[in-house]
C-alpha cells in the first residue's frame, strides 16, 4: 500500500533577515540533510569526536565510519518499521514527512541500509579490541531491548514491557540516554581518567538530548503550551554554570559544556519561533542545534 503524499506547510519568513528565496534554499539543504536520516549521524560522530578530544583521545578512522553506519542503520529501520506499523493499522496520523520519505524511497535505502549495517558488523569483528567491544555489548543490547519494546508485535514480559513501553517523557529520555551512551562512548572508553568533570559534562549531554527529543515530539504533535522553552533555558544556564566550574580543573571540558549550553539555548529560541517555520524545516534545525561542539574542537585546534 503506498502513503499519501505529504504536503509540509510552508514558512511564514516575515521574522527572519534574511531574504525568503536564500531561507528557502537553506531550508531546502536541512531537508535533504534530515530527510534521509543523515542528521542523525552526523550529531552522533560530533559528539564522539568532542568527548574525544576534550578527553585527549584519538579516535583511529573506523570509529566515527561505525558510529555513522550503525546510527544510520538503527534510524533507517526504526521510521521504515514506523511507516509500516502504521499502514498495518491504518492509521497514518504519526508519521511525519521523515517517515513518507523512507517509504516512498524504501527500495533504494533498505540495501543501503544493509550495506551500512554489515559495514558495521565487520568493523567490529575485525576492528574493535575485545575489552571495548564487551562493555559496548551492554549498550547495545539495551538498545536492542529498547527498539524490539517499541517495534516488536511479540508479546514481552509484562514487566519488561513495561519498563520500556512508557510513552510520551519515558520514551524521549531513554532515547536521548542510548543516543548519548552510544555518541560518547568510544571516547569514554579509552579515556585514562574518569571522574567528576566527565560525569558533569556526560548529563548535561544527556539532559540536551533528552530535551531535543521532547522538543521535536512536542512540536510535531502541537502541544501547546510547551514546557520545553523553560526547560531549555533551564538547562542552558545550567551549562553556563557547569563551564564556569569546569574552568577551573579542565578546560576542554568547560568547553564542551559551554557548547551544550549554546544549544540548549538554541533550541529554546527555536521553541519561541516554531511557528514562524515548517515543521520539516523545524525538525532539521533541532538536529543543527546540536553541533555546537564541533565549534570547542576547531577553536581548540585554532589555538593549537
Amino acid at each position: 500500500m503506498a502513503l499519501p503524499l505529504a504536503n509540509p506547510p510552508k514558512s511564514r519568513l516575515s521574522t527572519f533577515t534574511c531574504t525568503p528565496a536564500a531561507w528557502s534554499r537553506a531550508s531546502r539543504v536541512l531537508q535533504l540533510w534530515h530527510l534521509p536520516s543523515l542528521d542523525a549521524p552526523t550529531v552522533a560522530v560530533a559528539w564522539a569526536l568532542a568527548f574525544a578530544w576534550a578527553l585527549g583521545v584519538h579516535l583511529a578512522l573506523w570509529v566515527p565510519l561505525l558510529l555513522a553506519c550503525g546510527t544510520f542503520t538503527v534510524y533507517v529501520g526504526d521510521r521504515l518499521l514506523d511507516a509500516h506499523r502504521a499502514i498495518a493499522s491504518q492509521d497514518l496520523s504519526a508519521l511525519r514527512e521523515r517517515h513518507y520519505f523512507h517509504w516512498r524511497h524504501r527500495r533504494s535505502l533498505i540495501p543501503i541500509a544493509c550495506a551500512t549495517a554489515a559495514i558495521a558488523v565487520a568493523l567490529v569483528v575485525n576492528r574493535m579490541p575485545a575489552s571495548i567491544r564487551d562493555r559496548n555489548s551492554v549498550l547495545a543490547a539495551a538498545a536492542l531491548v529498547y527498539f524490539s519494546g517499541v517495534h516488536s508485535t511479540v508479546r514481552l514480559p509484562v514487566r519488561l514491557r513495561k519498563l520500556v513501553s512508557r510513552r510520551l517523557a519515558s520514551k524521549e529520555l531513554l532515547v536521548g540516554l542510548l543516543f548519548t551512551a552510544g555518541s560518547i562512548a568510544p571516547a569514554i572508553a579509552r579515556a585514562r581518567f574518569i571522574g567528576w568533570p566527565l560525569g558533569a559534562c556526560v548529563i548535561l549531554f544527556v539532559m540536551l538530548a533528552w530535551i531535543n527529543c521532547s522538543a521535536i515530539e512536542s512540536w510535531e504533535s502541537s502541544r501547546i503550551p510547551s514546557a520545553i522553552l523553560p526547560c531549555a533555558i533551564a538547562l542552558g544556564f545550567a551549562a553556563i554554570t557547569a563551564s564556569g566550574m569546569l574552568a577551573f580543573v579542565n578546560g576542554r571540558l568547560s568547553a564542551l559544556a559551554f557548547a551544550a549550553a549554546l544549544s540548549a539555548l538554541l533550541l529554546s529560541l527555536l521553541d519561541r519561533k516554531r511557528a514562524a517555520i515548517s515543521p520539516l524545516t523545524l525538525r532539521a534545525l533541532a538536529d543543527l542545534a546540536l553541533l555546537t561542539p564541533i565549534l570547542a574542537v576547531l577553536l581548540g585546534a585554532l589555538h593549537g
